[in-house]
């Protein structure tokens, strides 16, 4: 069960190894019985297939236990990444996004990004350097003087967009985007309390770090209000 890469990994080399067979010996034959299925997208269905029937299986198993299941997770949003950019199989074909998608693992998928994204967030803002920009002392990069935290947490909700966009319904992305838009606000109450303990320094560092995050958070979430 802590091992998915194995079995994942085993079956992107079975595809990636027969695909010149496939096209140079079966294809042809396929081709020449005037059918219409193209013989490695066959291939390779067949085995995600295997694949599903595996996720399904372990799947119950590692459900309560967080680390297992994140593992699990990332293993298999690798798995779909490299399925299509390296191998073109289709979306319209069976995927694990599916049985990730299923109610009881997408509820416990959603629980999970949400507890290790605020843990990330209570590490970000306790850092020495949170309020520090990371180009402080590059001018022409710096315009926009952003403290680490802030270009920290924007990077976290780009992940969490990169994981959830291959989702194949829309009514779960946007399950996810309510997760985002949850953390956004999270975000604005910390800045907020932490603004208050800076209130009687408002020329201060901290304070002007605060301002510099949101005007930069603002700024993101505009450039990405285009993006479906």
């Amino acid at each position: 069960l802590n091992k998915p890469e194995w079995y994942l990994t085993q079956v992107l080399m079975w595809i990636g190894n027969h695909a010149k067979f496939l096209d140079d010996k079966i294809q042809p034959i396929l081709d020449k019985a005037g059918s219409s299925v193209n013989a490695g997208l066959e291939f390779s269905r067949g085995l995600v297939m295997l694949i599903l029937e595996k996720l399904a299986a372990d799947i119950p198993c590692l459900l309560y236990d967080d680390t297992l299941f994140c593992h699990l997770v990332d293993e298999v949003l690798l798995f779909e990444r490299e399925l299509y950019s390296v191998h073109g199989y289709l979306s319209s074909l069976p995927s694990c996004m599916h049985i990730l998608s299923e109610e009881s693992c997408f509820q416990r998928w959603l629980t999970v990004e949400k507890k290790f994204a605020l843990q990330k967030m209570d590490s970000m803002l306790s850092s020495e350097a949170a309020w520090i920009s990371q180009y402080k002392d590059i001018t022409d990069v710096d315009e926009m003087k952003v403290p680490d935290c802030a270009e920290t947490f924007m990077t976290l909700l780009l992940v969490i967009t990169d994981r959830y966009k291959n989702l194949p319904t829309a009514s779960r992305k946007l399950q996810f985007l309510g997760l985002q838009k949850e953390l956004v606000d999270d975000f604005r109450i910390r800045l907020t309390q932490v603004m208050k303990e800076e209130t009687r320094a408002s020329l201060g560092f901290r304070y002007c770090a605060i301002l510099n995050a949101v005007n930069y958070i603002a700024t993101v979430l505009a450039d990405w209000a285009d993006n479906v």
